[in-house]
C-alpha cells in the first residue's frame, strides 16, 4: 500500500476509499486502520460475506453496488464525493501493481531458473506486476495466467489487441472485472498466454489443495493451478510456480457446489 503511505495531513484527515470484490478492500481497510484513517469500501452485492466481515473488522465502512464495473466505479464516485477521500484504485494503479510485482519477485528469488510462472487474472494488477517482475528478475520465465472461462474478458482483450469488456459469470468472484488501461499495455506486451478455466475446473483445483497442500485458497487463488491442471500435458518436466492470491472462502456455498459436482 505505498499509496496509501504518502498522505499528505489533509488527504489522511478524508480517508481513502476504493471498490474491491473483497481482497484489496480487506487490504486498504486494513492499511486504513494501521494509519489511524477512515476507509470507504465500495463492494458488490454478491461478495462474500466472509469478506465483508474483513472488512468491517479492519473499520472500514462499505457501500454496497451491482455487481458490474461500471456500478462499482459510479458508487465509487459518489462516496468520493460526498467524503473527498482519496482513491486507492485495486489494480489500475502503479503503485498497486507495483506491490503485487513483489510476490513474484520473491518466488523468483527462492527458485531459479522457473520456466512459467502463472498467477490468476481480473482487472490486471497482479498480472502486470508479475509479468514486469519476471521481465526484470527471470526474462528466460513465461509469464501465464488463468481465469474463469466465464469471465474471459482478458483472454479475448490478448487475443483482440484492445480492452473487452468483462462478463460476471464464474465461483472466482476475485476475477469479475475488466481490465485496467495501465495494466493492460503490460500485459499485452509482456504476458505469454491467458488460459482459461470452468468453474468445475477451478473447484477441482480448490479441493485439491485443501485435501493435499491442507491450505484454504478461495476460487479465484485457484484459477491458475486449474489452468496447469487443464493442460498439464504440455508443462509436463518443467518448473513451474503458481501465486496463490487470497484465502477468502465462503464455505457455505462454495461446500455446496462441492457437493453438487461429486
Amino acid at each position: 500500500m505505498n499509496a496509501a503511505l504518502s498522505l499528505d495531513e489533509e488527504q489522511r484527515a478524508k480517508g481513502l476509499a476504493t471498490h474491491s470484490s473483497g481482497n484489496h478492500a480487506q487490504a486498504l481497510a486494513r492499511a486504513a486502520k494501521i494509519l489511524g484513517v477512515k476507509s470507504y469500501i465500495v463492494m458488490p452485492r454478491t461478495a462474500p460475506e466472509i469478506k465483508k466481515r474483513g472488512v468491517r473488522g479492519y473499520g472500514g465502512e462499505i457501500f454496497e453496488c451491482e455487481p458490474n464495473l461500471q456500478s462499482r466505479e459510479e458508487t465509487l464516485a459518489e462516496v468520493i464525493r460526498k467524503t473527498g477521500a482519496t482513491e486507492i484504485h485495486p489494480f489500475n494503479n502503479y503503485d498497486v501493481m507495483e506491490g503485487q510485482a513483489t510476490a513474484a519477485k520473491e518466488l523468483f528469488a527462492d527458485v531459479r531458473e522457473l520456466d512459467a510462472i502463472m498467477v490468476p487474472v481480473g482487472g490486471g494488477g497482479m498480472l502486470s506486476g508479475t509479468a514486469l517482475a519476471a521481465k526484470f528478475f527471470s526474462p528466460k520465465t513465461k509469464v501465464i495466467a488463468g481465469e474463469p472461462a466465464g469471465s474471459d474478458d482478458a483472454f479475448r482483450s490478448l487475443k483482440s489487441g484492445k480492452i473487452e469488456p468483462a462478463q460476471s459469470q464464474s465461483i472466482a468472484d476475485g476475477l469479475l472485472t475488466s481490465l485496467g488501461d495501465k495494466a493492460f499495455p503490460i500485459i499485452k506486451e509482456n504476458v505469454h498466454e491467458i488460459i482459461t478455466v470452468s468453474d468445475a475446473e477451478i473447484i477441482a483445483a480448490m479441493r485439491l489443495v485443501w485435501e493435499r497442500v491442507k491450505i484454504v485458497i478461495e476460487p479465484s487463488s485457484a484459477v491458475p493451478l486449474a489452468a496447469l491442471i487443464k493442460e498439464k500435458d504440455r508443462f509436463k518436466g518443467q518448473c513451474v510456480g503458481i501465486i496463490l492470491s487470497g484465502g477468502n472462502v465462503d464455505l457455505e456455498k462454495v461446500l455446496k457446489l462441492m457437493i453438487k459436482e461429486d
